[in-house]
């Protein structure tokens, strides 16, 4: 073989700089997005925000035309807060009871707590340690077992785990380490470092209030909380020959406990989302518009744009490129914006029964029927999709949420996978509770409004909400 020149024609896709860019860019949360812009605006002299300077008029002729651009302007005041992704839920499903409900009192009352002292479980833990009188040996302990406590103020370490842990700087007993929980026990919040929901409770409750009510709590909470979610408060206190309002007394005495002291303190701040885009009712039509935060306006630096030409060489040189980069941003951001505009119509468009009515009213819907109805490719959709948020009177959705697999119903049709959860919700929330509807029961009844789903079907909606089986959720009240 001797070596020899070959010339072949040939055809490739490359990306451009610029359609790297925009790519990029689509796929960005709104945080991420003015991270980038920021950042852009610190590194390319030509770039400016618009208080600081007139917009470049070649770049944002576009945006002048278009009509986005004007729904844009309404987000304003109050619309540009931020919200919450989701708030706790305080449940005792142990012994068939909804403890501290989001909006009660006691919720509020932590909430604000924990808002004012901007404190963890943890730190507020150890604040309390620090202020209580204990020898250092005791405090080697308590600091150990104040790390092993989880978010929900549980215990998660055995105490034999614990004392292997401080070997061999420590060599303490079991009896040690149970009298230093003992007193973390009674720390605020109290019960916090319990082993087990029973632990909790009887930590709760006042060891020397002697009162019938108190001793039967004390008694239900140690031995028979299995018994009383599974038989109800009438037939245990027939069972343990206890008068009926006292069982009832005693079980509210229950409910008013913590069944999860740590709750109301998180390791970590809250998350938050500013909505990329708005949905309003106006004249019996829903409107979308875009945040403000998903258009950010760009201007160019006059200054620096007239120093062009009349600067050294390799100076120009520099702006030239400059210049170019930052109209490729300016352009590349109002592609983002309109292609978000576009697919939260879409989405809008067809899910307005979900509006109008709720859950059970979404429509099954892909990310294909979304890009051949825009003509957009599919990885757009989906870039589009992940990170975005909706604001709607029902609440404020990820862009993915409107999105779900279609099933067969009676009549030929078909309904959404996240619709028929909604159904399976209902459903639940509104059986007997002395006589839960099984999987096979809940089967029938979406049969009887008109859709066909499968046992293991309903199984899986049900465990992916979170939801108990027929048998756990069952209380003879």
């Amino acid at each position: 073989m001797k070596p020899a020149l070959q010339l072949k024609l040939g055809q490739s896709l490359t990306l451009t700089p610029q359609l790297r860019q925009a790519i990029r860019l689509l796929q960005l949360s709104s945080m991420e997005l003015e991270a980038e812009i920021t950042e852009a605006i610190e590194s390319n002299p030509l770039l400016e925000r618009p208080e600081e300077a007139e917009p470049d008029a070649a770049a944002n002729h576009d945006s002048h035309d278009s009509p986005a651009e004007e729904r844009s302007d309404a987000a304003t005041g109050d619309e540009a807060e931020d919200y919450p992704l989701d708030t706790p839920d305080w449940d005792l499903e142990d012994y068939g009871s909804r403890a501290n409900a989001p909006g009660s009192e006691g919720d509020e009352e932590r909430e604000n707590t924990l808002a004012d002292t901007g404190q963890d479980l943890h730190d507020h833990l150890l604040w309390q340690l620090n202020l209580t009188p204990m020898s250092p040996r005791d405090h080697a302990i308590a600091a150990a077992l104040i790390d092993a406590i989880g978010e929900d103020g549980y215990l998660g370490e055995t105490l034999d785990a614990l004392r292997d842990g401080l070997h061999p700087d420590l060599i303490v007993e079991l009896d040690e380490i149970e009298a230093v929980l003992h007193r973390i026990q009674r720390f605020d919040p109290l019960g916090v470092g319990a082993r087990s929901l029973s632990e909790c409770l009887l930590v709760q409750l006042s060891p020397s209030d002697t009162t019938d009510v108190v001793v039967l709590a004390r008694r239900l909470a140690q031995e028979h909380l299995e018994p009383l979610a599974k038989l109800g408060p009438e037939r245990l206190a027939a069972q343990l020959g206890v008068d009926t309002d006292t069982m009832n007394e005693a079980v509210q005495l229950l409910r008013s406990l913590d069944p999860r002291p740590g709750s109301a303190y998180g390791s970590a701040p809250p998350d938050y989302i500013t909505p990329d885009a708005y949905v309003t009712r106006h004249q019996d039509t829903w409107q979308v518009r875009l945040g403000p935060g998903c258009r950010p306006r760009l201007g160019i630096n006059r200054h620096y744009e007239s120093l062009i030409g009349v600067a050294g060489k390799s100076d120009t040189a520099y702006l030239r490129g400059q210049l170019q980069e930052a109209r490729w941003l300016i352009k590349s951001l109002e592609t983002r914006a309109d292609t978000v505009l576009r697919v939260a119509q879409c989405i809008v468009r067809h899910q307005s029964g979900f509006l109008d009515y709720g859950p059970e009213a979404m429509r099954p819907l892909v990310l294909r029927e979304v890009a051949e109805e825009l003509e957009l490719h599919e990885s757009t959709i989906s870039r589009v999709t992940t990170r975005k948020y909706l604001h709607t009177p029902r609440g404020t959705f990820e862009f993915k949420h409107f999105f779900s697999s279609s099933l067969a119903t009676a009549d030929g049709g078909s309904a959404s996978s996240t619709a028929i959860q909604a159904m399976i919700r209902r459903l639940i929330e509104q059986e007997n509770p002395r006589k839960p509807l099984s999987d096979a029961s809940l089967v029938k009844e979406l049969e009887r409004e008109g859709v066909t789903v499968a046992r293991r079907t309903v199984a899986k909606y049900r465990e992916a909400m979170g939801l108990a089986s027929s048998n756990e959720r069952q209380r003879l009240e």
